[in-house]
């Protein structure tokens, strides 16, 4: 994983973005030549390389948008392909409509045709070559696991869909239950040394998931002696962080979190932030004012007043304050006074709120939220005080969630479908403390970029 303001990022996926940015300039770049040469405009050549940067840019965006980047390379050909010509015919009206703006477009059928067929070509091409390269091995990196106690169980669970990296094993180090398959479980050789059996291995990374690490639970001296050797040693909890892009509940300790980076607050990230979502909500009333009208009347027509629903939720410190959504659900909902979670095809929710709710529409009021400091655009999702208390007896750090603002979109809302259960909290939560810990304007910039994707194809929506 390479880590790029605070936010961990797939080597594999940053090695195919590389090569779609390539492919997109160089199709950009003779589409709009051999326009410029039907016209015999020569003048014009002089402006390829900024034009080809603009389309390149607007196509990954919207690559990234509609999910491209979501799915494995070969997963579900016929999705891929469909995301792919869609991202390549929207990109092409961004970029016209850039280009227009700016008087500077030299775009025009001839260069849309050979742009775009170059372009998917491709991509096409790009996704065959990672996966093939990936599947060798040749982007992999190859990991011995530590331990084999119950700490392991979610790593290995993981372990067996991740393409940035292959576990060779599991290496016992004290006598304990395995909590791995047995065909998984790895041993020495007698007499041989740790360094000896991770060469034996081709072992890139050793990962330590040892719970009880006293009176020489870890062989420290044959540690150092692979570290010395390029061998990189890995906590599993800083492992799971980089890898899967949450925080491990059942390996956690303060000391950790105390000692290491992240969880950093300041008046100059603040205030960065706080222009940031000024800036984007406001751009979003503008954009989604109308929609919200709309959606407003059809609930009006369909079961009357209120329009807005306003809900009591924990913010920042724990603060309640009142959050403001397009009603979804019928009139006293709730009449037996007691909460509970939004389940699959609920039935207190009316058809109008059944659009909005897949749409995310009955969202958009929290825009109010954000203009009035209660919310930031991007955080954890607020709950109710009701669950709240609830969760934060039964979960263990649940309260960290609101050392930031709530968030109209976040990390565990991209990342994981919509939550329903304690189960679903304790997963979603993980997500959070990640976003808590590494939060930045750039992962939430990635952030707002994967909800797109998500309001697109109706991902976790209830």
């Amino acid at each position: 994983m390479i880590r790029i303001f605070s936010h961990y990022v797939s080597r594999n996926l940053v090695f195919l973005v590389a090569l779609d940015s390539l492919v997109l300039m160089l199709s950009a770049c003779v589409g709009t030549s051999f326009q410029l040469s039907a016209t015999g405009n020569a003048s014009g050549f002089g402006d390829l390389v900024p034009q080809a940067g603009v389309f390149a840019l607007a196509v990954l965006v919207v690559m990234t948008s509609t999910g491209v980047y979501q799915l494995d390379y070969w997963q579900d050909v016929q999705a891929r392909l469909g995301r792919l010509v869609a991202a390549a015919l929207l990109g092409v009206v961004v970029a016209s409509l850039i280009w227009y703006l700016t008087l500077s477009s030299y775009w025009g059928p001839k260069a849309i045709i050979v742009t775009v067929t170059l372009a998917l070509a491709g991509s096409v091409f790009a996704r065959f070559a990672c996966s093939k390269w990936g599947n060798a091995g040749a982007l992999k990196r190859r990991v011995l696991v530590l331990g084999t106690g119950s700490r392991v169980m979610k790593l290995a669970e993981f372990a067996q869909r991740n393409r940035n990296h292959e576990v060779v094993g599991y290496l016992p180090i004290q006598s304990s239950q395995h909590y791995v398959p047995l065909s998984r479980v790895l041993a020495m050789t007698s007499g041989e040394s740790l360094l000896s059996f991770v060469k034996r291995h081709g072992v890139d990374q050793i990962v330590l998931a040892v719970r009880d690490r006293r009176d020489g639970g870890l062989p420290l001296q044959e540690l150092l002696e692979c570290r010395l050797n390029g061998v990189k040693i890995t906590e599993l909890t800083t492992f799971f962080e980089c890898e899967y892009r949450q925080l491990m509940l059942e390996s956690l300790n303060p000391s950790w979190m105390v000692l290491g980076d992240g969880f950093r607050q300041g008046f100059l990230r603040t205030t960065v932030k706080r222009l940031f979502d000024l800036t984007v909500s406001a751009v979003l009333l503008v954009l989604t004012l109308p929609i919200m009208l709309i959606a407003a009347l059809c609930i009006l027509i369909e079961s009357g007043l209120p329009v807005l629903y306003r809900q009591e939720r924990c913010g920042e410190g724990g603060r309640v304050f009142t959050l403001y959504k397009l009603r979804s659900m019928r009139n006293n909902a709730e009449s037996g006074g007691t909460p509970r979670w939004a389940a699959a095809s609920d039935d207190r929710t009316t058809r109008v709120g059944q659009i909005i709710r897949k749409l995310r529409i009955d969202e958009l009021p929290q825009i109010i939220n954000v203009f009035k400091g209660e919310m930031s655009f991007v955080g954890p999702r607020p709950e109710r005080p009701f669950f709240v208390d609830q969760l934060v007896k039964q979960i263990p750090y649940y309260s960290l969630r609101h050392c930031i603002k709530p968030g109209i979109t976040g990390w565990a809302q991209v990342s994981y479908p919509y939550g329903s259960s304690v189960d679903d909290a304790i997963e979603k939560l993980q997500y959070d403390l990640y976003h808590v810990k590494n939060h930045s304007l750039f992962l939430d910039i990635m952030i707002l970029i994967a909800t797109v994707e998500v309001v697109l194809w109706g991902r976790g929506a209830r």
